[in-house]
């Protein structure tokens, strides 16, 4: 059987391929992909090249069942680490997880990036009535603004550089916003210092996002770096030791469990809803296009999924 999927160059860019899909085997199910969003790791690999696998936030419908699986049957609606761009898809079983019934469309049920904010949220020390911080109010950090406004935070601030983000943030439960563009960055570090921050999840991807963090966050607080910063950073030794903050790494590779069920349900509560950060649908054909514009647009685009059109 055909089906198609994606690959990218070496040096950038990316093709729409055809590749050959097999019957499952014993231990697999057959899935139709349904939709996949597309992950900043797939913006980067498009703009500078390199291996990415072709997509890991997929939901779909099984179509085929092989021998020996258990508790999985043809039509279930499931999501999983294996799911990605490709049409159709032979999948591990025990690793697939079946999402409950709801009117909720597929493009909206897109569990992987949850599942990172689970892991986020479970190395925070966050208490009741702590003052709470986030830097970057991309796709990342707009469903910590979400998720936070769901717990029994104080103030819950939001910074950003764009200012209809900030907007967005305070729509989905920010108290205060701030867009560092437009203050005094001596003024803006004053006040947010003066707010007594606890914690700040740093969701910027950016040395400037982490340094900020460290200036504003109060004596003995703690900083949660979540997004990737991929290039050198460069410490004030002095201000890390008077701060005395604690700095924690919630990479996927820090979660303490399975992040999928805790991320299902909070989707299927809508104390994370997707609908108003998914700005960009797509078919597979329309990949490539909707990447350049994600890459060098206006600032528009917040999350894609490619859709199976039906």
């Amino acid at each position: 059987m055909k089906t198609q999927t994606i690959r990218y160059g070496e040096s950038g860019g990316v093709e729409v391929i055809d590749v050959d899909v097999s019957d499952p085997q014993a231990g697999e199910v057959q899935v139709q992909s349904a939709a996949c969003g597309i992950c900043a790791w797939d913006l980067a690999t498009f703009r500078y090249g390199g291996t990415a696998p072709p997509g890991h936030e997929g939901v779909g419908y099984i179509t085929k069942v092989g021998r020996g699986v258990r508790d999985l049957e043809e039509g279930m609606r499931v999501t999983g680490q294996g799911l990605g761009f490709d049409g159709i898809k032979n999948c591990t079983a025990d690793r697939m997880y079946v999402l409950p019934e709801s009117d909720l469309a597929d493009e909206y049920w897109i569990v992987e990036p949850v599942s990172c904010v689970v892991t986020g949220l479970d190395t925070a020390p966050l208490r009741p009535a702590d003052n709470v911080a986030v830097i970057g109010c991309g796709f990342m950090g707009l469903m910590f603004i979400q998720a936070l406004s769901q717990f029994y935070t104080h103030d819950l601030i939001a910074i950003d550089i764009v200012e209809d983000r900030l907007k967005l943030a305070k729509s989905l439960g920010a108290q205060f916003t701030y867009n560092p563009a437009e203050i005094d960055a001596a003024e803006l570090i004053a006040e947010l210092k003066g707010r007594s921050i606890d914690v700040i999840f740093d969701c910027s991807g950016k040395p400037q996002g982490l340094n900020l963090a460290t200036k504003i966050v109060r004596r003995g607080g703690h900083i949660n770096l979540f997004g990737w910063v991929r290039e050198e950073v460069t410490i004030n030794g002095s201000e890390w030791h008077g701060g005395g903050f604690n700095l924690v790494s919630s990479s996927p590779g820090a979660k303490i469990r399975d992040t999928f069920p805790p991320a299902i349900r909070l989707l299927e509560r809508g104390h994370i809803d997707l609908r108003p950060l998914v700005t960009h649908i797509v078919p597979l054909q329309e990949y490539p296009a909707l990447l350049e514009e994600a890459t060098g647009g206006d600032g528009s685009y917040i999350k894609g999924v490619v859709k199976a059109i039906s």
